[in-house]
């Protein structure tokens, strides 16, 4: 369940919103002092190497209508090239020609030294303290626009998901990993369990199972994040939104284990409020097992 947000934290924030996006330009049709504005200089960073339009729609989040007419617009000037690859005919790519590089290049170099403008006007200090500050408001705002879902233990996002758990961990057991030990979609799927996944930008960054063992325990099986999701938080998250699973379905206690080198889960779960009981399965890979009462 979504906590309650307070009205000045809205205030806040909005209120940080007109202050930034005024004093870096973003109101201005001429964006850095160039002959366009924020979306088209926006969307020339983006293309930069070359990018097909599938995926600056799903980085960007731009109607796909919105996107092909800023595209051809850019076209029109000679800054963006669009092709067909040869592999596969359903995409179109988009790259910059010399003249688009050339103007990403000077976007870059003004950008820079606005930015330099802004932090000049700090002694080292306060910078580091700036730096510090927009590195956690960064964090925190990619934790708040993550979705957590409950999907089919059978579908692509779900198995995709355990294929990269199944192979992160392979590289950390000294043993290895054996897919094989990975849940069946039926034992969390339906009445028998749960499997949630976290999406970035509409891309599955994260995952966790439940299944049920019976008078009322739930098992959390496979909790894992991709490494360029992770130190945001989601963990907790993921593993919070399975202990909401369990006791909508009428547990009263969750179960999990770990193997003995994943020491960064074991102080998660300890500071989620799990503690430690003797073995009640027989995962050759746990060297530990937890326990919360919900």
């Amino acid at each position: 369940m979504t906590e309650a947000v307070s009205a000045e934290d809205v205030r806040a924030l909005r209120r940080f919103n007109r202050y930034f996006t005024r004093r870096i330009g973003v109101l201005d049709d001429r964006y850095l002092g160039q002959d366009r504005p924020l979306g088209e200089a926006r969307l020339l960073f983006e293309i930069g190497s070359g990018v097909s339009l599938r995926e600056l729609r799903n980085r960007l989040g731009l109607d796909a209508g919105y996107l092909s007419r800023m595209v051809r617009a850019l076209e029109a000037q000679g800054l963006v090239r669009v092709s067909v690859p040869a592999e596969d005919s359903r995409l179109r790519v988009a790259e910059l020609t010399p003249a688009g590089r050339a103007e990403v290049e000077e976007q870059n170099r003004r950008a820079d030294a606005l930015a330099e403008g802004l932090l000049g006007g700090l002694d080292e200090r306060r910078r580091d303290e700036l730096t510090a500050a927009i590195g956690a408001a960064e964090r925190l705002l990619r934790l708040a626009a993550i979705t957590v879902e409950s999907v089919d233990g059978a579908s692509r996002d779900a198995r995709d998901c355990l294929a990269g758990y199944a192979a992160d961990i392979d590289e950390r057991f000294p043993e290895g990993f054996d897919p094989a030990a990975l849940v069946r979609p039926d034992e969390v799927s339906g009445d028998s369990g749960a499997f949630l996944v976290a999406y970035e930008e509409g891309r599955p960054v994260g995952c966790g199972a439940l299944r049920l063992l019976g008078s009322g325990v739930g098992e959390i099986r496979h909790v894992w994040v991709r490494p360029g999701a992770r130190r945001l938080g989601l963990a907790r998250r993921i593993l919070h939104g399975l202990e909401q699973e369990a006791a909508g379905r009428g547990c009263a206690v969750v179960r999990l284990d770990t193997h003995e080198v994943l020491t960064e889960a074991q102080s998660m779960y300890r500071a989620c409020g799990y503690e430690e009981i003797p073995r009640y399965d027989d995962n050759v890979y746990a060297a530990h097992w937890f326990e919360k009462r919900l």
